[in-house]
């Protein structure tokens, strides 16, 4: 079995999605991978990863409207403020989604479905040096 692995750093410009999923698509390109499967881990708390509608930009706006709700940045409700009103709510929504994700490659080929793309969703206010980590495994 083989093994290929690549970071990709990216500042995001403060709370928003960021689409991966082409440089992910690199990253399986250059490993020769034809059949295996890709774990993609970020580096940090206050940030997570989603597979997630790649369509209609609609859909990320009411993701992030939807969380926006579900965790406030009420600096009152929560204990960890050290770094900011958005610094708990920022870890709370990272618990809620996921800090990896694993997708087969199938033809050398990430398997997603035709409307599914990859998103770095940065939680807190300002911007941030995000650091992904890819893996690829695989023959």
């Amino acid at each position: 079995m083989k093994h290929y692995q690549k970071a990709i750093r990216l500042k995001t410009v403060g709370k928003s999605l960021h689409k991966i999923t082409p440089k992910v698509e690199q990253i399986v390109t250059e490993s020769n991978v034809k059949t295996g499967l890709c774990t993609i881990f970020v580096r940090h708390t206050s940030a997570s990863l989603v597979i997630q509608e790649n369509a209609d930009p609609d859909v990320l706006t009411d993701l992030a409207n939807f969380f926006a709700k579900l965790v406030p940045e009420d600096s009152m409700a929560y204990i960890h403020n050290a770094e900011g009103p958005d610094d708990m709510p920022a870890h709370i929504r990272s618990a809620l989604t996921h800090t990896s994700e694993q997708i087969p490659i199938s033809g050398g080929r990430l398997v997603l479905g035709i409307w599914q793309g990859i998103y770095l969703w940065e939680h807190r206010q300002r911007s941030h040096q995000r650091e992904i980590v890819v893996h690829i495994s695989g023959s």
